[in-house]
């Protein structure tokens, strides 16, 4: 491919062209080039023959991807609204609660090394899977630079039937596209969703994408699992792929033993 930059150069372009009041065409200095492989243009053109199917077409340069990939994650990460929970982190979880060291050390573990593996923690409200599961979502974004989603699984349904225009459906087709590729995705009370017909497809068309190309996914439920959409259960109990915890676990919102308020947990 030929960068576009160096095409520009070599168009004879007149000189009364260049004025200010004709408008002004600058071109780079290839000592301000930051990108040498296109530069800086964003774009490559194919170099092939007429007649080869990408003849005149333009392809992003890796900058451009890089640009791209940049901007959707700090999206994601807007729309994650992790700074909701910013004392949810597995230094404020107490693992030494009954009944939740297995879910502890689950999550840590997946935190640690979330390539090609999904997570699924299952319990009654209040035992620390929220807790967990957003500890997981900043420690990968800390320590792994990874773009995550996070998302409350009955706010996402909402946002997506309010983005939804099928009039104009490219904007949400991109933030559509973006979370279900999103390199690690966190579902967060998955059950509890009073969703439509149309919710529910897109639920499924968000697992099962994840599900074929084994991308790092971290669900909490606390509903019974028999609950939810066979086909989505099918996928998330593959014991090939997840690692299913049950966490048998008291509420902490009870009252009771002040030991297991002391931090504040979902």
């Amino acid at each position: 491919m030929k960068p576009i930059g160096d095409v520009i150069r070599n168009v004879s372009i007149p000189k009364d062209k260049l004025g200010a009041n004709n408008g002004t065409i600058r071109i780079t200095r290839k000592e301000d080039v930051r990108c040498p492989i296109c530069n800086d243009a964003g774009y490559l053109r194919a170099d092939v023959p007429p007649g080869h199917p990408s003849f005149g077409r333009l392809f992003p340069c890796q900058c451009k991807k890089l640009e791209i990939d940049e901007r959707r994650s700090e999206e994601l990460k807007r729309l994650s609204n992790l700074d909701a929970f910013t004392s949810h982190t597995f230094d404020d979880f107490d693992p030494a609660i009954p009944g939740t060291s297995e879910a502890f050390e689950a999550a840590l573990a997946f935190a640690q090394e979330p390539d090609h593996r999904w997570l699924l923690l299952a319990g009654p409200c209040g035992t620390g899977k929220t807790h967990l599961a957003v500890s997981i979502a900043t420690y990968a974004m800390q320590w792994h630079h990874m773009s995550v989603y996070f998302a409350v699984v009955p706010d996402l349904l909402d946002h997506l039937r309010a983005t939804f225009d099928p009039n104009s459906g490219s904007a949400y087709d991109d933030r559509f596209n973006a979370i279900r590729n999103a390199p690690l995705l966190v579902l967060d009370d998955l059950g509890t969703e009073n969703a439509t017909p149309w919710a529910r497809e897109k639920l499924y068309q968000i697992i099962n994408h994840r599900y074929s190309e084994q991308m790092p996914t971290v669900i909490t439920t606390n509903v019974e699992i028999r609950k939810i959409d066979e086909r989505i259960v099918s996928r998330m109990l593959d014991h090939r792929l997840t690692q299913f915890i049950q966490v048998d676990a008291d509420d902490y919102r009870r009252p009771g033993d002040t030991h297991r308020v002391r931090r504040g947990r979902r």
